[in-house]
């Protein structure tokens, strides 16, 4: 009874972290990518699910080995892992991916299914309904795993298996854009899962721990089983989806836009009953993903302030904040997310990886991440504010085509903080 109990609960909280994660970024990147990919959308499907679940169960395992986010950063001093995090949570929280949650169901569900509508009641409707999804805040994972998922994987696999049956086009076109693999990473940063994780993993565990896991080892199997449930939905959600776009790289090309791209891709496959049922999937997959990224980010405020800063206050300040950006519009808000994410992805993957390391020192840890922040800063600098003596000499770090170019950088500064801190020990 108890192992059977056991496997409903990995699968019910498996289920809830599969939607958090499926949400805005998730639904139009795929497609798109897999359109530009042509014959390639294997190639781009891969080195996006690495890029984005992959890292992110990465990242997840490493809270579940650790205990917590904030143990993870605590190598690089108090201030700036607090500032880091809080970087991190405002990235994920309503400067940029709680918004987009609301601008991408106006533009993909609302707009196609009735017609112009008014951005701010919209706002307001959507955000009114994840208060009262999130207010709750012990009954999130409940509410997202049992009743919203389910519903949302329905939507999701009639509209793969029906373009896979009946494809709209053939995959053996040429790709449309220079590099795939570099396209597929950077769609994968773009979801912003990875920097999720580092709030969903405490949802993760403390749900868990309240359906009786509050042993250490069996806590962290529970969590660890549950997040592969969730990967392995994802891997085939994501290469149907990336696949679904392949298949009309020869019909569309990438000028006409993410939304409008996917939109006609659905309608192609189903036609108007598509179009209502694919609004509906992108209308839970965002409200899933906003009441998780809603409750995670004021739980961590709440725990900054030692209570001081009550969760439904917070939950309240983050909906009406989050309504008022999600204006801004979707286009926008992919556009203002990508130079910030560029720059605070390289310093949080570093921590996370050097958090498997036994016995690594502190100073080594702060050398590789200080190294990576730097790069990545750099990096974002010579890209988006066209540098082009910055971007040539940054060129020739390896692997800075596929936007690892820090990685280096990081190892050798790594390798610095080893040999400084062993060079300070006494000689026996």
């Amino acid at each position: 009874m108890k192992n059977r109990h056991s496997r409903f609960d990995m699968f019910v909280i498996g289920f809830a972290l599969f939607s958090m994660f499926f949400g805005a970024g998730n639904v139009i990147f795929p497609p798109f990518l897999g359109t530009g990919s042509g014959s390639q959308w294997g190639l781009g499907f891969a080195c996006y699910y690495l890029a984005d679940i992959g890292l992110a169960l990465v990242a997840l395992f490493s809270i579940f080995h650790r205990g917590s986010a904030e143990k993870i950063m605590e190598p690089v001093g108090r201030v700036p892992a607090t500032l880091l995090m809080c970087a991190i949570v405002l990235c994920i929280g309503p400067m940029l991916a709680i918004p987009r949650t609301a601008a991408t169901t106006l533009e993909m569900s609302v707009t196609p299914l009735l017609g112009s509508t008014n951005s701010w009641v919209f706002a307001a409707v959507f955000f009114a309904i994840v208060f009262v999804c999130a207010v709750r805040e012990n009954s999130v994972v409940d509410i997202v795993g049992k009743l919203l998922t389910p519903m949302l994987l329905i939507g999701l696999l009639i509209l793969i298996v029906k373009g896979v049956l009946d494809p709209l086009g053939a995959t053996d076109t040429a790709p449309q854009i220079e590099s795939v693999a570099a396209e597929g990473i950077k769609a994968g940063y773009q979801t912003m899962d990875v920097l999720a994780t580092m709030l969903f993993g405490v949802i993760i565990l403390k749900s868990a721990e309240s359906k009786g896991y509050t042993e250490h080892a069996e806590k962290r199997s529970i969590a660890i089983n549950a997040s592969l449930v969730a990967g392995a939905i994802l891997l085939v959600v994501y290469g149907g989806l990336t696949y679904l776009g392949a298949t009309v790289s020869s019909t569309y090309n990438m000028s006409m836009g993410r939304t409008s791209l996917v939109l006609a891709l659905v309608e192609g496959l189903l036609g108007r009953a598509g179009t209502i049922i694919f609004a509906i999937v992108v209308a839970l997959a965002c409200l899933t993903t906003a009441v998780g990224l809603v409750s995670a980010c004021a739980e961590y405020f709440s725990n900054l302030s030692n209570g001081r800063l009550s969760y439904v206050g917070l939950v309240t300040a983050i909906c009406v904040f989050s309504a008022v950006v999600s204006n801004v519009g979707l286009d926008q808000l992919i556009g203002i997310a990508a130079p910030v994410l560029d720059v605070v992805y390289p310093p949080t993957l570093v921590l996370v990886a050097m958090s498997f390391i036994p016995g690594i020192s502190k100073l080594s840890i702060r050398f590789a991440t200080v190294a990576a922040l730097i790069v990545s800063t750099l990096g974002a600098v010579a890209t988006y504010a066209q540098v082009d003596f910055l971007s040539a000499t940054l060129s020739y770090l390896p692997m800075s085509a596929l936007g690892f170019g820090w990685v280096i950088p990081a190892v050798v500064f790594a390798l610095i903080g080893f040999a400084i801190k062993h060079s300070d020990e006494p000689k026996a």
